[in-house]
Protein backbone atom coordinates (compact mmCIF):
# COMPACT_ATOMS: atom_id res chain seq x y z
CA UNK A 1 0.00 0.00 0.00
CA UNK A 2 1.54 3.20 -1.14
CA UNK A 3 0.25 6.78 0.32
CA UNK A 4 -1.95 8.55 -1.24
CA UNK A 5 -3.02 12.75 -2.05
CA UNK A 6 -6.70 12.21 -3.09
CA UNK A 7 -8.61 13.02 0.15
CA UNK A 8 -10.90 10.55 0.37
CA UNK A 9 -8.69 7.87 -0.45
CA UNK A 10 -6.02 9.44 2.42
CA UNK A 11 -9.33 9.26 4.39
CA UNK A 12 -9.61 5.69 3.86
CA UNK A 13 -6.48 5.09 4.04
CA UNK A 14 -6.09 6.78 7.03
CA UNK A 15 -9.00 4.48 8.28
CA UNK A 16 -7.22 1.43 7.61
CA UNK A 17 -4.29 1.89 9.19
CA UNK A 18 -6.05 2.61 12.30
CA UNK A 19 -7.73 -0.68 11.68
CA UNK A 20 -4.33 -2.42 11.29
CA UNK A 21 -3.10 -0.55 14.45
CA UNK A 22 -5.86 -1.42 16.77
CA UNK A 23 -5.61 -5.20 15.87
CA UNK A 24 -2.07 -5.30 16.39
CA UNK A 25 -2.75 -3.73 19.62
CA UNK A 26 -5.13 -6.22 20.85
CA UNK A 27 -2.91 -8.79 19.65
CA UNK A 28 -0.21 -7.38 21.58
CA UNK A 29 -2.55 -7.62 24.91
CA UNK A 30 -3.80 -11.40 23.37
CA UNK A 31 0.13 -12.47 23.18
CA UNK A 32 0.39 -11.27 26.96
CA UNK A 33 -1.76 -12.66 29.13
CA UNK A 34 -2.07 -15.86 27.64
CA UNK A 35 1.56 -16.64 27.06
CA UNK A 36 3.79 -13.63 27.08
CA UNK A 37 6.07 -14.02 23.96
CA UNK A 38 8.50 -11.14 24.50
CA UNK A 39 10.15 -11.83 21.26
CA UNK A 40 6.71 -11.54 19.36
CA UNK A 41 5.22 -8.37 20.99
CA UNK A 42 8.60 -6.74 20.63
CA UNK A 43 7.98 -7.60 16.54
CA UNK A 44 4.36 -6.27 17.11
CA UNK A 45 5.70 -2.91 18.26
CA UNK A 46 8.05 -2.20 15.49
CA UNK A 47 5.70 -2.98 13.06
CA UNK A 48 2.95 -0.29 15.09
CA UNK A 49 5.75 2.08 14.44
CA UNK A 50 6.86 1.57 11.35
CA UNK A 51 2.96 1.99 10.26
CA UNK A 52 2.75 5.50 12.04
CA UNK A 53 5.94 6.82 10.93
CA UNK A 54 5.40 5.92 7.57
CA UNK A 55 1.42 6.65 6.98
CA UNK A 56 0.54 9.13 9.89
CA UNK A 57 4.02 10.72 10.31
CA UNK A 58 5.20 10.96 6.40
CA UNK A 59 8.22 9.99 6.41
CA UNK A 60 8.73 9.98 2.76
CA UNK A 61 8.33 13.48 2.68
CA UNK A 62 11.35 13.74 3.81
CA UNK A 63 12.60 12.42 0.01
CA UNK A 64 10.69 14.98 -1.48
CA UNK A 65 12.67 17.48 -3.77
CA UNK A 66 12.06 21.04 -2.99
CA UNK A 67 10.50 23.32 -5.27
CA UNK A 68 10.92 26.81 -6.18
CA UNK A 69 14.03 29.30 -4.69
CA UNK A 70 15.31 29.51 -0.99
CA UNK A 71 12.44 31.75 -0.20
CA UNK A 72 9.70 29.81 -1.44
CA UNK A 73 7.10 28.57 0.97
CA UNK A 74 7.71 25.18 -0.44
CA UNK A 75 11.46 25.29 0.28
CA UNK A 76 10.84 26.56 3.66
CA UNK A 77 8.74 24.21 4.40
CA UNK A 78 10.87 21.42 3.44
CA UNK A 79 14.15 22.38 5.34
CA UNK A 80 11.95 23.30 8.37
CA UNK A 81 10.41 19.01 7.87
CA UNK A 82 13.73 18.13 8.10
CA UNK A 83 15.21 20.20 10.95
CA UNK A 84 11.82 18.94 12.63
CA UNK A 85 13.07 15.09 12.18
CA UNK A 86 16.59 15.88 13.35
CA UNK A 87 14.67 16.98 16.63
CA UNK A 88 12.50 13.91 16.47
CA UNK A 89 15.69 11.97 16.72
CA UNK A 90 17.35 13.65 19.21
CA UNK A 91 14.53 13.24 21.42
CA UNK A 92 13.83 9.73 20.55
CA UNK A 93 17.37 8.83 22.25
CA UNK A 94 15.83 10.30 25.58
CA UNK A 95 13.11 7.46 25.16
CA UNK A 96 15.30 5.15 24.40
CA UNK A 97 17.64 5.59 27.38
CA UNK A 98 14.70 5.14 29.13
CA UNK A 99 14.40 1.85 27.65
CA UNK A 100 17.97 0.65 28.41
CA UNK A 101 17.46 2.13 32.25
CA UNK A 102 13.88 -0.14 32.25
CA UNK A 103 15.66 -3.41 30.93
CA UNK A 104 18.59 -2.94 32.82
CA UNK A 105 16.98 -2.45 36.39
CA UNK A 106 14.15 -5.19 35.72
CA UNK A 107 15.45 -7.36 33.41
CA UNK A 108 12.33 -9.45 32.38
CA UNK A 109 9.98 -8.70 35.36
CA UNK A 110 7.15 -6.32 35.18
CA UNK A 111 5.69 -3.99 37.85
CA UNK A 112 2.12 -4.42 39.00
CA UNK A 113 0.10 -2.40 36.94
CA UNK A 114 -3.73 -1.89 36.10
CA UNK A 115 -3.76 -3.75 33.10
CA UNK A 116 -7.20 -2.49 31.90
CA UNK A 117 -6.51 0.86 32.84
CA UNK A 118 -2.98 0.55 30.56
CA UNK A 119 -5.02 -0.79 27.47
CA UNK A 120 -7.53 2.01 27.93
CA UNK A 121 -5.10 4.75 27.71
CA UNK A 122 -3.62 3.07 24.97
CA UNK A 123 -6.54 2.91 22.98
CA UNK A 124 -7.56 6.47 23.78
CA UNK A 125 -4.16 7.62 22.66
CA UNK A 126 -4.72 5.40 19.49
CA UNK A 127 -7.76 7.07 18.46
CA UNK A 128 -6.38 10.79 18.95
CA UNK A 129 -4.13 9.60 16.57
CA UNK A 130 -6.73 9.08 14.09
CA UNK A 131 -8.42 11.83 14.35
CA UNK A 132 -5.13 14.11 14.10
CA UNK A 133 -4.44 12.10 10.76
CA UNK A 134 -7.89 13.14 9.84
CA UNK A 135 -7.42 16.48 11.08
CA UNK A 136 -4.36 17.24 8.76
CA UNK A 137 -5.84 15.18 5.87
CA UNK A 138 -8.62 17.58 5.95
CA UNK A 139 -6.56 21.08 5.86
CA UNK A 140 -4.26 19.79 3.38
CA UNK A 141 -7.23 19.54 1.42
CA UNK A 142 -8.37 23.05 2.68
CA UNK A 143 -11.37 22.01 5.29
CA UNK A 144 -10.98 24.24 8.16
CA UNK A 145 -14.01 23.37 9.74
CA UNK A 146 -13.22 18.90 9.45
CA UNK A 147 -9.73 19.93 10.92
CA UNK A 148 -10.78 22.08 13.97
CA UNK A 149 -12.64 19.30 14.77
CA UNK A 150 -11.04 16.67 14.32
CA UNK A 151 -8.06 18.44 16.44
CA UNK A 152 -10.59 19.28 19.43
CA UNK A 153 -11.52 15.52 19.22
CA UNK A 154 -7.58 14.33 19.37
CA UNK A 155 -6.85 17.34 22.37
CA UNK A 156 -9.93 15.90 24.21
CA UNK A 157 -8.29 12.61 24.11
CA UNK A 158 -4.82 13.02 24.52
CA UNK A 159 -6.11 15.31 27.64
CA UNK A 160 -8.12 12.33 29.11
CA UNK A 161 -4.97 10.18 28.17
CA UNK A 162 -2.61 12.31 30.39
CA UNK A 163 -5.21 12.16 33.01
CA UNK A 164 -5.49 8.70 32.93
CA UNK A 165 -1.85 8.19 33.44
CA UNK A 166 -0.88 11.10 35.94
CA UNK A 167 -4.30 11.39 38.47
CA UNK A 168 -5.57 7.85 38.21
CA UNK A 169 -2.47 5.12 36.83
CA UNK A 170 0.30 7.03 39.01
CA UNK A 171 -2.54 7.07 42.14
CA UNK A 172 -3.26 2.96 41.59
CA UNK A 173 0.25 2.48 41.41
CA UNK A 174 1.08 4.17 44.77
CA UNK A 175 -1.34 2.37 46.65
CA UNK A 176 -0.40 -0.67 45.18
CA UNK A 177 3.13 0.16 46.77
CA UNK A 178 4.95 1.34 43.66
CA UNK A 179 7.24 4.12 44.62
CA UNK A 180 9.99 5.91 43.10
CA UNK A 181 12.73 5.55 45.95
CA UNK A 182 15.76 3.73 45.53
CA UNK A 183 16.25 3.21 49.53
CA UNK A 184 14.22 0.51 49.11
CA UNK A 185 15.70 -2.16 47.05
CA UNK A 186 12.69 -4.33 46.48
CA UNK A 187 10.56 -1.79 44.65
CA UNK A 188 12.37 1.49 44.43
CA UNK A 189 13.79 1.24 41.03
CA UNK A 190 10.81 -0.45 39.51
CA UNK A 191 8.93 2.84 40.68
CA UNK A 192 11.55 4.83 39.62
CA UNK A 193 11.82 3.28 36.11
CA UNK A 194 7.72 3.49 36.15
CA UNK A 195 7.56 6.83 37.01
CA UNK A 196 10.57 8.54 35.04
CA UNK A 197 9.17 6.65 31.80
CA UNK A 198 5.67 7.50 32.18
CA UNK A 199 6.61 11.15 33.90
CA UNK A 200 8.68 12.17 30.59
CA UNK A 201 6.03 10.71 28.45
CA UNK A 202 3.37 12.54 29.71
CA UNK A 203 5.78 16.09 29.70
CA UNK A 204 6.00 15.35 25.52
CA UNK A 205 1.44 14.48 26.03
CA UNK A 206 0.96 18.20 27.80
CA UNK A 207 3.51 19.91 25.46
CA UNK A 208 1.55 17.96 22.42
CA UNK A 209 -1.63 19.46 23.82
CA UNK A 210 -0.32 23.12 24.28
CA UNK A 211 0.45 22.40 20.01
CA UNK A 212 -2.59 21.48 19.32
CA UNK A 213 -4.27 24.46 20.91
CA UNK A 214 -1.86 26.62 19.14
CA UNK A 215 -2.64 25.76 15.67
CA UNK A 216 -6.16 24.96 16.38
CA UNK A 217 -6.96 28.50 17.54
CA UNK A 218 -4.63 29.69 14.03
CA UNK A 219 -7.37 27.46 12.37
CA UNK A 220 -10.05 30.16 13.83
CA UNK A 221 -7.76 32.90 12.65
CA UNK A 222 -7.51 31.47 9.00
CA UNK A 223 -3.70 31.37 9.10
CA UNK A 224 -3.64 27.98 7.46
CA UNK A 225 -5.03 27.38 3.84
CA UNK A 226 -4.37 23.91 1.78
CA UNK A 227 -1.17 24.78 -0.20
CA UNK A 228 0.06 26.65 3.13
CA UNK A 229 -0.21 24.64 6.74
CA UNK A 230 2.93 23.77 8.12
CA UNK A 231 2.22 24.43 11.66
CA UNK A 232 -0.39 22.09 11.10
CA UNK A 233 1.65 19.38 9.50
CA UNK A 234 4.62 19.74 12.52
CA UNK A 235 1.78 19.28 15.15
CA UNK A 236 0.77 15.93 13.23
CA UNK A 237 3.84 14.52 13.14
CA UNK A 238 4.46 15.43 17.04
CA UNK A 239 1.60 13.85 18.04
CA UNK A 240 2.33 10.82 15.79
CA UNK A 241 5.58 10.79 17.77
CA UNK A 242 3.98 10.93 21.02
CA UNK A 243 2.19 7.56 19.83
CA UNK A 244 4.65 5.84 18.53
CA UNK A 245 7.17 6.83 21.65
CA UNK A 246 3.89 4.97 23.79
CA UNK A 247 4.04 2.46 21.24
CA UNK A 248 7.04 1.10 23.02
CA UNK A 249 6.58 2.43 26.37
CA UNK A 250 3.37 0.34 26.49
CA UNK A 251 4.30 -3.46 26.36
CA UNK A 252 8.02 -2.88 28.08
CA UNK A 253 5.79 -1.20 31.00
CA UNK A 254 2.66 -3.71 30.90
CA UNK A 255 3.00 -6.29 29.22
CA UNK A 256 6.80 -7.67 28.73
CA UNK A 257 8.51 -9.77 31.79
CA UNK A 258 7.38 -11.66 34.86
CA UNK A 259 4.70 -9.97 37.30
CA UNK A 260 6.16 -8.66 40.21
CA UNK A 261 3.71 -8.78 43.59
CA UNK A 262 4.92 -6.01 45.78
CA UNK A 263 4.43 -7.33 49.13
Amino acid sequence: MTHTHDKSSALRQGVLIFVYLTVLTILEYFVAVTFNATSILVVVAVIKAALVMYYYMHIYKLNEENEGDENSYAYKTGTNRLGLWFFLLSDAFVFAGLLVMRLNLLGFTRPPLNQTLGFAVTAVLLFSSFFMNRGETAMAHGDTKGFMNNVLITFVMGLGFLLGVVMVEWRIAAEEGLIASFGNPATGPMGAVFYMMTGMHAFHVLTGLIFLFVVWNNARKGVYSAEKHWGVEAAAVYWHFVDLVWIFFYPALYLIGTLVHLD
